[in-house]
């Protein structure tokens, strides 16, 4: 599938990094380094714009190295990019960690994925089918 992009980074497009990874890294566009304290959030530009088809979004993640190893992560994990979104892709970035974070120009700060979506249309009624579930919720099915 071929995505349209404008590329106002200092960087190359988003790649994937392997033949059967399903994200791409984004990379930080800052013009100067970041420094992220600790419960911290600021949102990164990254200088792409791109345009999606009807039914596509671009969900933008953590990069589980960075979350691991830092505690840096998308705050509001995963973001969505809808189709009809032109400005500028952001990534908004949290420190849980203890120490303070440095995000340096270049730096790859989260993922992106492509997916395919459902538009769907609500059709109101009184009552659901019941299943084996029913209204159980969190950790209604057990921790084993």
């Amino acid at each position: 599938m071929k995505v349209k992009i404008i590329n106002k980074s200092n960087y190359p497009v988003p790649a994937y990094a392997t033949e059967m990874s399903a994200g791409m890294d984004l990379k930080a566009n800052n013009e100067t380094p970041i420094t992220l304290n600790p419960l911290e959030r600021t949102m990164v530009p990254t200088g792409l714009y791109i345009e999606l088809p009807q039914g596509y979004e671009a969900q933008v993640r953590p990069r589980s190295g960075l979350a691991a190893k830092k505690g840096i992560t998308v705050i509001n994990a995963p973001g969505t990019i809808d189709a009809d979104y032109r400005g500028e892709i952001c990534v908004l970035l949290v420190n849980l960690s203890n120490e303070p974070f440095v995000i340096n120009p270049g730096e790859r700060i989260a993922q992106m994925v492509v997916a395919r979506h459902e538009t769907v249309q609500w059709e109101e009624v009184e009552v659901l089918a019941d299943s084996d579930r029913g209204a159980g919720g969190f950790g209604s099915t057990g921790v084993k």
